[in-house]
């Protein structure tokens, strides 16, 4: 990834540029073939010579040509005719969008696959799920990471979205009208370099498409940060059920060797904040003026780049941090028998309408079974089987049956065959 966003790349591919459009000039017999043959052969450039004429020209595509041109000799002047210094900017942020898309298209296909593993490995081990922080209804851990890979999923989806959309080159001039070059050379160039040509552009690729490529990473990262929240809550030593892997030799606190943080997912957090920061920017540079202003392009030298290559770290940590993660089952179990079965309310509520209860009738009843459960030391089958209105209609036998695991985890094996998480 920083090969791709690095100078010595971009001028690389400038070059290619220039170069193409000249042999596709030499092939409609626009400049002599020997010409187009020379440049191929003798083109090259300096990052430092093009650095130092730039402290001159205060002009970077200015100072790239004539650092060129000095490698070539006289069939240089038929370098970038009729470009303007988009045509080399744009269509090599093209390029170089696509190749970092492909970079984290691999980075979430790798993530998704330690995902996949380890929802396969925890697929029925039962966890309590939690709504506004507090114990709902059971839940397996298979489960909660069979939500992770679906989520990823879906970036990975939008991502090869985004990424086509990106993927557009254009050589039309000044304010995009072609007035000095052919649309073939913008075609035949753009098809060389796996793009393609922008059905209709101004001095500019149009910023939506570079803010759509922003904000599809920034959701990427929000994604991390989503799951990346989810992993520290469960590591709080309060509930323990996961904990980030602890290396020998590692150290949690200067104060207090006793800790063992969650400072991975607390830096993709971070981390999540800078990229979801730079997609707004990247908004922010869709109106410009005209035919077009240099606003954006300032802010894309930074957020790009940077974006690209926090998003690619992130991920890499993150299937790191899941390949290695602690799983704590005994602690899920601790952690349901917690509120003593409160978490089957629901089965005994939907028996009893079943039955025959008006809702709200039965409702209370449950609910008078669980306050007697949270304030006292019976469980909730207990409970439930000392409240006349629910014995009125279900046998104790029936409350035991619905007081059990398996009816909130019959769906399982359906829901990982819809994911195509079946075990391997």
């Amino acid at each position: 990834m920083r090969e791709i966003w690095s100078e010595k790349r971009k001028f690389q591919i400038w070059l290619e540029i220039e170069t193409l459009a000249c042999e596709a000039m030499a092939d409609l017999g626009e400049i002599p073939r020997a010409d187009a043959l020379a440049i191929r052969e003798k083109a090259g450039f300096s990052v430092e010579t093009i650095n130092e004429i730039e402290k001159r020209t205060n002009h970077d595509v200015i100072a790239f040509l004539e650092n060129v041109a000095q490698s070539v000799g006289p069939a240089a002047r038929w370098i970038h005719q009729g470009l303007t210094s988009s045509d080399l900017l744009d269509t090599t942020l093209a390029v170089q969008m696509t190749g970092a898309a492909r970079i984290l298209a691999q980075d979430l296909a790798d993530i998704r696959d330690a995902i996949a593993a380890q929802a396969r490995r925890y697929k029925m081990t039962p966890m309590i799920g939690r709504s506004h922080g507090i114990h709902a209804e059971p839940i397996t851990f298979g489960l909660k990471l069979a939500l992770m890979f679906d989520e990823f999923g879906r970036a990975a989806e939008r991502l090869m979205q985004t990424a086509e959309r990106v993927r557009v080159g254009k050589l039309s001039g000044a304010v995009g009208t072609h007035a000095h070059l052919d649309p073939r050379i913008e075609r035949q160039v753009c098809e060389k370099l796996g793009l393609k040509p922008a059905t209709l552009s101004t001095q500019i690729i149009q910023r939506d498409r570079h803010a759509e490529f922003s904000t599809t990473l920034a959701l990427i990262g929000s994604s991390i940060d989503r799951w990346a929240t989810e992993l520290r809550h469960l590591q709080r030593t309060e509930v323990l059920e996961v904990e980030e892997f602890f290396g020998p030799g590692q150290k949690g606190s200067s104060a207090m060797p006793h800790k063992r943080n969650p400072i991975t997912a607390e830096r993709l957090s971070g981390l999540s904040r800078v990229v979801r920061g730079n997609a707004l920017a990247a908004m922010e540079n869709v109106a410009l003026w005209h035919e077009r202003d240099i606003s954006h392009s300032s802010v894309e030298r930074i957020i790009l780049p940077d974006s690209c290559t926090l998003l690619d770290y992130m991920l890499v940590k993150l299937r790191d941090l899941v390949e290695k993660l602690l799983v704590y089952p005994e602690n899920m179990e601790r952690n349901l028998g917690l509120t003593k079965g409160l978490y089957f309310s629901q089965s005994i509520l939907l028996a009893l309408t079943r039955a025959g209860a008006e809702r709200q009738v039965a409702y209370e009843a449950v609910q008078r079974a669980a306050m007697k459960t949270w304030q006292g030391d019976r469980s909730f089958a207990e409970s439930a089987k000392a409240e006349p209105e629910i014995t009125a209609l279900l046998t104790p036998e029936q409350i035991d049956r619905l007081c059990s695991l398996e009816i909130h985890f019959r769906h399982v094996d359906d829901t990982f065959r819809a994911l195509g998480l079946e075990s391997s």
